[in-house]
């Protein structure tokens, strides 16, 4: 992983703090401000973390982010609280993330963040960091990232840490397969509604084999349903029916 610049620290001081407040469980852009009340100026979790996971170089002229999970977990939690950052920015006057853009570009296009050293869009730090093929492969970054929109998985109340990482990935994971708006098992009809999340990113949860985690990726519709037939319905019965793997039991499709 390249060095981290240090001038990347007063603004991710700042924003990640926001993205552990509490109050932040929810995507809304109106919960990214509560935290504003609750905000730690001592910046004492953001300083444990930093001395837990940013090693300094022998010269004291550069520092980096550990192992695999440490790197994940840095980025994750970079990403959510420069997008908090962002919506403070401007908050209370903007009525969604997207009122931060413009025509020409999208606020996840917009090059205001400085990070491992350089000029980074929200963009960048999702697509070519946390998804890059063959660095991370981990599919659940769905989950760990929130893009403060109303239709994102919701944003985790704790910062994502090495040694838990895989776990709080899960826990995320298993919270939004139980999002019945979102995910759901209509055994009315015999269709299981899924996220178009799955769609849009198709290639990450097939690349889940790989995940540096262990994570492992699905090969369809009926494999995610039957590995979180708990999440995905209500009654034992139609668990059973998804746990079957078969598409004769039941039809898959996306919602919007």
């Amino acid at each position: 992983m390249r060095a981290i610049a240090a001038a990347t620290l007063g603004l991710v001081v700042c924003a990640l703090l926001f993205a552990l407040a509490p109050k932040l469980a929810q995507p809304a852009v109106a919960a990214a401000a509560t935290a504003i009340g609750i905000f730690d100026h001592t910046h004492g979790q953001w300083d444990a973390l930093l001395r837990k996971h940013v090693l300094v170089r022998a010269d004291g002229k550069a520092s980096s982010v550990g192992g695999r999970p440490e790197q994940f977990a840095f980025l994750a939690n970079a990403y959510n609280a420069f997008t908090v950052e962002l919506i403070r920015s401007r908050y209370p006057d903007l009525h969604s993330i997207r009122d931060l853009g413009n025509f020409l570009q999208s606020p996840w296009r917009k090059r205001f963040l400085t990070l491992l050293g350089q000029s980074q869009p929200l963009d960048g730090v999702e697509h070519e960091l946390l998804r890059a093929p063959g660095v991370f492969d981990e599919p659940r970054v769905q989950v760990a990232l929130n893009c403060a929109s109303r239709s994102c998985p919701m944003l985790s109340d704790r910062a994502f840490t090495a040694a838990t990482l895989d776990a709080q990935l899960e826990d995320l994971w298993r919270r939004f397969l139980s999002d019945r708006t979102r995910n759901r098992f209509e055994a009315a009809s015999g269709t299981l509604l899924l996220s178009r999340i799955f769609d849009w990113h198709r290639r990450d949860f097939e690349r889940g084999s790989r995940s540096f985690l262990g994570f492992a990726g699905f090969t369809g519709g009926p494999d995610i349903a039957a590995r979180y037939a708990e999440q995905l319905a209500d009654s034992e019965a139609d668990r059973t029916r998804l746990r079957a793997r078969s598409r004769r039991d039941f039809s898959i499709t996306t919602g919007p």
